[in-house]
């Protein structure tokens, strides 16, 4: 079966003014789109057609690029709008809030390493909270890259994501990644990022 573009729970200009409306309908309804259409075309005909997009992920080094770039920006874009709500922000709660603050000493520190997996990521990426199984680490990959896959440096379950390509920010933002970053915690989902840790 096909892979189809999921649609959003909020309106594009729900995330205002942190994420603009113009720059969410693009993101989704052209980048993202694209993913699903050419993950569709690569995977057309052949013997992976029908498995999961995490069984593709787990297996990603016997696949083709066009897979590996396509899937991983299907399953990290659908990731992103997930975890990004209209008001919300704020922090965690709970075994969350006091798993971040045992794996990196406080809520702010864990701030601080993300946004800064975020900041030197050299050109186009992500940067993530990862349950390795054991604990939570940060990582960051290239381009359309992920923990789920079995090329990964860091392997895990993504619990969340921030996309630093730049079309994810340069309508508003320009080349500002900094200033982006900072709005991003504005949307955070902690609610969906909760349900993630506690595997759900």
């Amino acid at each position: 079966m096909a892979f189809e573009l999921p649609k959003l729970s909020y309106d594009y200009a729900a995330l205002e003014p942190h994420m603009d409306a113009r720059t969410m309908e693009i993101h989704h309804t052209k980048h993202h789109q694209a993913y699903v259409t050419n993950l569709n075309n690569a995977l057309a005909g052949g013997e992976w057609e029908s498995k999961s997009l995490g069984d593709l992920m787990a297996n990603i080094s016997k696949l083709p690029v066009a897979v590996r770039n396509n899937g991983g920006g299907h399953y990290n874009h659908t990731l992103f709008w997930e975890i990004m709500a209209p008001g919300s922000g704020g922090m965690p709660s709970g075994d969350l809030l006091d798993a971040l603050n045992r794996y990196f000493g406080s809520f702010e520190k864990f701030r601080e390493l993300f946004t800064n997996a975020a900041m030197t990521r050299f050109g186009s990426g992500w940067a993530w909270l990862v349950n390795t199984g054991s604990e939570l680490k940060i990582s960051s990959t290239p381009n359309q890259d992920n923990p789920l896959m079995d090329v990964a440096e860091l392997k895990g379950t993504p619990l969340l994501g921030v996309d630093v390509w730049e079309h994810a920010y340069y309508l508003k933002y320009q080349n500002r990644r900094n200033e982006y970053l900072a709005a991003f915690w504005n949307v955070v989902n902690w609610k969906e990022v909760d349900r993630r840790f506690r595997g759900e």
